[in-house]
């Protein structure tokens, strides 16, 4: 197994007052030719929004895009007609395909709004463009991993047009889990939303990230408190 770590104050900064971005992989005007995806993973944004602030409508196409708010709500708007406020606990998956424009704001007037934005390189090209959004019970990922976005909505996961699987999981106690993979020949990034875990002996702390690639034996050992995003993605 091969494991490369992105410590998270490796990470690019983009800090324009009304939004505080970290990027993972080369985005905007953090351009690192070391850091320009993993497989069929593009982009991992860590995107803190002040109040009653956002993007305007933008366009992309080809792309699916996951939005998970960490803390506070996002107030969404597209041109597919939906309109929605995505919360913490909730997770968004949009397929760009053919093409889309969006719009994303802090809902609140009063609270920052902090999520994660990443970016999929699609399996198929020129799909319809297509929206879902689904609020999830934590409880369901204490001590294990819960699936929250799949090729085949397994599991009342939301679907991606990728053969990539996102799991999240929260440690309420210090605990050992080992990952398995759906797919064979697929890689892992796991990104530390709080706490810390320990990869295989190595330790990520908050905000760290690291690149699995070889997977035989993945063992995660959280401490109480650790909250982990899996992205199992085709490299």
């Amino acid at each position: 197994m091969k494991i490369n770590i992105h410590r998270s104050d490796t990470r690019g900064i983009s800090n324009h007052g009304w939004l505080n971005s970290h990027h993972t992989y080369s985005f905007s005007s953090y351009q690192n030719p070391e850091r320009m995806g993993f497989g069929a993973l593009r982009i991992i944004n860590d995107d803190v929004v002040q109040p009653e602030m956002g993007f305007g409508m933008h366009a992309h196409e080809n792309m699916e895009i996951i939005s998970i708010p960490l803390t506070g709500s996002l107030q969404h708007k597209d041109s597919m007609g939906n309109q929605h406020v995505i919360e913490a606990g909730e997770v968004q998956i949009m397929s760009a395909g053919t093409g889309i424009t969006h719009s994303e704001y802090n809902h609140s007037t009063t609270h920052a709004v902090s999520f994660l934005q990443i970016w999929v390189l699609p399996k198929k090209l020129n799909i319809e463009p297509r929206y879902e959004q689904k609020r999830f019970d934590v409880t369901q990922r204490k001590n294990k991993f819960q699936i929250i976005v799949s090729p085949n909505g397994m599991q009342g996961s939301l679907s991606i047009n990728q053969d990539a699987y996102f799991s999240m999981i929260e440690f309420t106690e210090d605990l050992s889990k080992d990952y398995e993979l759906y797919r064979e020949g697929n890689g892992v990034y796991l990104f530390v939303i709080t706490g810390s875990v320990n990869v295989n002996g190595t330790c990520l702390t908050e905000r760290d990230g690291a690149e699995v690639t070889e997977i035989s034996n993945l063992q995660l050992k959280g401490q109480k408190g650790a909250q982990l995003l899996c992205v199992e993605i085709p490299l």
